[in-house]
């Protein structure tokens, strides 16, 4: 059954990503949109499970917080590293320009979380068919927002439209994958609340450093604001639906 419900998360990753690339002539509503989808998942579905999930506080901090901002540190150390290697090579000459490699990992992450919203799906069903229900539309509803996350993070970074689909592509499997390995075994739940705090870190950085400046920087028109300012109730909505 969860194997089944996961199909249709991975029809609704490939409509997100559908909707990112058929609008590009609108290019910041998009950033605009994707930054608020992301700051949305974040701040709304991932963070707060991953606090719940993620075990003892360490020092008097939870874990999954120190993990959130173990993941916005080491997004931050990524792309300053991989921007440095690009101007060291000669490959654009300025700190500014855009890091192919910082897309693809990025995406490589929406794959790693939505394979988690796989396993997360058939963990459900395996405690009650109510539980696998109520997370099932969360997981299709907000796959919507991983598919169009996915391929504008890829594209947004420069890569070519064939590696944007393809990641696209994996973010869409992802579930379905996620979801049949439950057939053989669970995934402790801190271990689970853990890299979502971490992966909760990564998102945020790439939100808040470079997809919304980058929608604002050449249309800093209301209508862009209203696009972030949608994304992130759309993500309330569905967490407000699910719970």
């Amino acid at each position: 059954m969860a194997v089944f419900v996961a199909l249709g998360a991975f029809l609704m990753t490939l409509a997100g990503g559908w909707v990112a690339q058929r609008v590009t002539d609108r290019r910041h509503l998009v950033l605009g949109l994707a930054g608020g989808l992301m700051l949305g998942v974040v701040g709304l579905d991932l963070l707060p499970e991953a606090i719940e999930a993620a075990g003892e506080p360490v020092f008097g901090v939870p874990m999954a917080l120190l993990l959130f901002v173990g993941g916005f540190l080491v997004a931050h150390l990524v792309e300053r590293l991989l921007s440095a290697r690009q101007v060291a090579h000669g490959a654009g000459g300025h700190h500014s320009d855009r890091v192919p490699q910082v897309g693809l990992t990025a995406a490589a992450a929406m794959v790693g979380h939505s394979l988690m919203d796989g396993i997360a799906l058939g963990a459900a069903f395996q405690v009650s068919g109510s539980m696998g229900v109520a997370v099932a539309l969360a997981v299709i509803s907000h796959d919507f927002a991983d598919g169009f996350n996915t391929y504008t993070l890829t594209s947004l970074y420069g890569n070519a439209r064939r590696k944007a689909l393809l990641m696209l592509f994996a973010a869409a499997v992802a579930p379905v994958v996620g979801a049949a390995t439950t057939l053989l075994f669970t995934l402790p739940e801190e271990l689970l609340g853990g890299y979502l705090g971490f992966f909760g870190g990564a998102l945020l950085y790439l939100a808040a450093a470079e997809i919304l400046p980058e929608a604002h920087h050449t249309h800093p028109a209301r209508s862009t604001l209203l696009c972030t300012i949608g994304g992130v109730g759309f993500i309330w909505l569905v967490v407000g639906i699910a719970e």
